[in-house]
C-alpha cells in the first residue's frame, strides 16, 4: 500500500570511499582465502584503486560481499549465535533501488528465510550509498513488528515499543485493522528517494507466526498470544571496506528468552508477568514470593514449547550458551579476537546457570570492520 510522499530527514550522498579502508578489507579477504578464484591480490587492489579514483567508490565482487556480510556477523558483539556465521545465506540485490522493488525483495527474504519453520540465517543486501546517490533505507527496526496503539490515558494496546512508529505510519496513510489487536503486523516503511518514504503491507504468507500454548496450563491458550518466527533486523547498516549498505536486512533465529523473557515480559513491552502470575494463583503482594521469577519461567517455557510443537526453529539459552563458547574457542584457535558484550550474551533468564556467565570476554571494538552499524 503506497503512501503519499511526506517530509523526511534528508539523506545525502556519501563522500568518496577511503582507499585505506578498502585496502585493509581486501588484505583480510585474501588472508582468509575468501577472494574470487584465480584473482591475484595486487591485480584486485589496483582495480579498486582505479575505480575509487574514477567514481569515488567501488563495487564488491560477489565473494567479497559474502565474506564481508559473514564477518560482520562474526564481529557482532551482542549476538550469542555466531557459531553459524559461515552459514549466512547472501541475497545480492544491489541493483534493486526502487521502493516497491525493495519491499518485494523483503517479502521474498521472509519467505525464503522462514522456509515453513526451518529458519535459515539470511541477509539481503540492497544498493550501497555512493557519492552519486544514497542507497535505499528501511525504517522498520525489524521487517516484522507489531503495532502499538496509544490511548488518551497513556495505555497501549499491542507493543508499546512501537507506539511512536505506529503513529508515524498512520500519519502516512496506514489503516490498521477495523478491530485492532495486540499483534497487528506493521507495514514496511521504505525510503528509496530521499524525502519520499512509502508504505507497503506485508502479505500474510510472508509472516510466519506461532500461536502460544503451555504444556501444562490449558488456560494459557486463552490469552491469544503469538509471535513471529523470523527476527529480521533491518535498520543496521552493513559496513564493508569503506562501503556502506544502509539497507541490508538479516536474520538468524530466535532464542526462547528473547521472546519469553523480554518481548512479552518486559514492563515497557507486553508486561505479561502480572497476568501470568494471577492465572497461576501466585501471591503478588510481595516480591519475596519470587512470583515474577516463577511466571517468567512459565512464560518462556510456553514460548519454547509452542515453537517446538509448530516445528519452528528456536534455540534455548542453555544449549546456545554452550555453542557460543565453542565459537569463542574456534576463534581463538584461528588467532582472532572474539568480542562480546557480556550484558547481551548472558541470557535474561537463569543467567548464572548458563556456561557464558562465568567468564569475561574481549571488549567490543566500535571501529572493527566489517560490521553491522548502530541504527542512524
Amino acid at each position: 500500500m503506497p503512501a503519499r510522499p511526506v517530509h523526511s530527514q534528508c539523506v545525502s550522498a556519501e563522500p568518496s570511499v577511503d582507499f585505506a579502508e578498502a585496502e585493509e578489507f581486501l588484505e583480510r579477504v585474501y588472508a582468509e582465502g575468501a577472494a574470487e578464484a584465480g584473482e591475484r591480490f595486487e591485480t584486485r587492489l589496483a582495480a579498486v584503486r582505479a575505480e575509487i579514483g574514477e567514481t569515488g567508490t567501488y563495487r564488491h565482487t560477489a565473494a567479497e560481499l559474502a565474506y564481508g556480510a559473514r564477518v560482520a556477523w562474526r564481529n557482532s558483539a551482542r549476538c550469542i549465535g555466531r557459531l553459524y556465521w559461515r552459514s549466512l545465506r547472501i541475497r545480492d540485490r544491489r541493483r534493486v533501488t526502487g521502493a516497491a522493488a525493495v519491499a518485494g525483495e523483503c517479502v521474498a527474504h521472509l519467505r525464503q528465510a522462514g522456509r515453513g519453520g526451518r529458519i535459515r540465517p539470511t541477509i539481503t543486501v540492497f544498493a550501497p550509498d555512493s557519492p552519486a546517490a544514497p542507497g535505499p533505507r528501511i525504517h522498520n527496526e525489524q521487517l516484522i513488528r507489531y503495532a502499538g496503539y496509544r490511548f488518551e490515558d497513556g495505555s497501549v494496546l499491542g507493543d508499546p515499543k512501537y507506539a511512536e512508529f505506529t503513529e508515524r505510519v498512520r500519519e502516512l496513510g496506514w489503516r490498521p485493522p477495523e478491530r485492532k489487536g495486540s499483534f497487528d503486523v506493521l507495514p514496511l516503511l521504505i525510503e528509496a528517494v530521499p524525502g519520499e518514504p512509502r508504505l507497503f503491507t506485508l502479505p500474510p504468507d510472508a509472516v510466519l507466526e506461532v500461536p502460544l500454548t503451555h504444556p501444562d496450563h490449558r488456560w494459557f491458550a486463552g490469552l491469544g498470544l503469538r509471535w513471529h518466527a523470523v527476527p529480521a533486523i533491518s535498520t543496521m547498516p552493513l559496513a564493508i571496506g569503506g562501503v556502506t549498505y544502509p539497507a541490508a536486512p538479516f536474520n538468524g533465529w530466535y532464542l526462547g528468552t528473547e521472546v519469553g523473557a523480554r518481548n512479552l515480559a518486559d514492563g515497557q513491552r507486553y508486561d505479561l508477568l502480572p497476568v501470568i502470575a494471577e492465572l497461576m494463583g501466585l501471591d503478588t503482594a510481595s516480591e519475596r514470593t519470587l512470583w515474577r521469577d516463577r511466571a517468567l519461567v512459565e512464560l518462556t517455557l510456553a514460548v519454547q514449547h509452542s515453537f517446538d510443537a509448530a516445528g519452528v526453529t528456536m534455540a534455548d539459552h542453555h544449549t546456545e550458551s554452550r555453542r557460543f563458547l565453542a565459537h569463542v574457542e574456534r576463534e581463538e584457535r584461528a588467532g582472532r579476537r572474539c568480542p562480546a558484550d557480556w550484558s547481551w550474551i548472558v541470557p535474561p533468564l537463569s543467567g548464572g546457570q548458563t556456561a557464558v556467565f562465568h567468564r569475561y570476554y574481549d571488549e567490543p571494538d566500535p571501529g572493527a570492520r566489517p560490521a553491522f552499524l548502530p541504527p542512524p
